[in-house]
């Protein structure tokens, strides 16, 4: 479905990715680790169109995308979830859902009910203010947001930093069933080794920018396994 073929990206002079190749399954759950500082946000970013492609290859369906911008990537079907999670914290989470459906390019948006199917915790929260949720509220929010427009790729970038362990669960749950219901395929950088290997089939360790070595969830729960100096 998606490739990225020696990707070189960063932030101005400073060069982060470095060569860096990897290579999505259609309806895959790849996972992507490593250090602070490596290089995982920034290859998200690279693949969604926030950052320029300053060498390499991004292909998706035998496509050359990476000189589109973002909004034709997203368009595309791909949505980025930032650390954080995003959104209009003075909107309550019935007007965050409701705008994510009107954004150019939605289409056909899914209704409000048919998401809360996926995110029930939400339907308790609709008349509250986005900006008064928990750190794990905004999260599903924010995942909440990017499925109103069913999309093909989710980008998910550090979902359970600062996330209290059994909001970490429900996400996963979320995630898994929007994989088994949706089909969407799935990029999630997380440090969190015990959610990515309860999620992806496979993950990918990033160091310095490239990509040293593939992992299997039960390599991922090893005590030695993550090994990046």
């Amino acid at each position: 479905m998606l490739k990225g073929e020696r990707l070189i990206s960063g932030y101005g002079k400073t060069q982060v990715l470095r060569s860096l190749s990897f290579d999505l399954g259609a309806h895959e759950i790849l996972g992507i680790i490593g250090i602070n500082g490596m290089g995982k946000t920034t290859l998200l970013k690279t693949v969604m169109g926030l950052l320029p492609v300053e060498g390499g290859r991004i292909v998706l369906d035998g496509d050359a995308i990476e000189a589109l911008p973002a909004y034709r990537r997203s368009r595309l079907g791909f949505s980025y979830t930032p650390q954080g999670g995003a959104g209009f914290p003075g909107l309550t989470v019935k007007e965050n859902l409701l705008l994510a459906g009107m954004m150019p390019g939605s289409g056909n948006a899914k209704p409000i009910a048919e998401i809360l199917c996926l995110f029930p915790r939400l339907e308790k929260l609709l008349a509250r203010p986005s900006g008064a949720l928990s750190g794990g509220e905004r999260q599903l929010l924010a995942l909440a947001r990017a499925m109103v427009r069913s999309p093909r790729l989710l980008l998910l970038d550090e979902l359970t930093e600062g996330i209290q362990p059994s909001v970490t669960d429900e996400i996963a749950e979320c995630l898994l069933a929007i994989h088994r219901s949706e089909k969407t395929a799935m990029i999630i950088a997380d440090q969190d080794l015990s959610f990515l290997a309860s999620l992806v089939g496979r993950a990918l360790v990033v160091q310095k920018g490239q990509i040293v070595a593939e992992r299997n969830p039960t390599e991922l729960l090893a005590d030695s396994v993550f090994q990046t100096d």
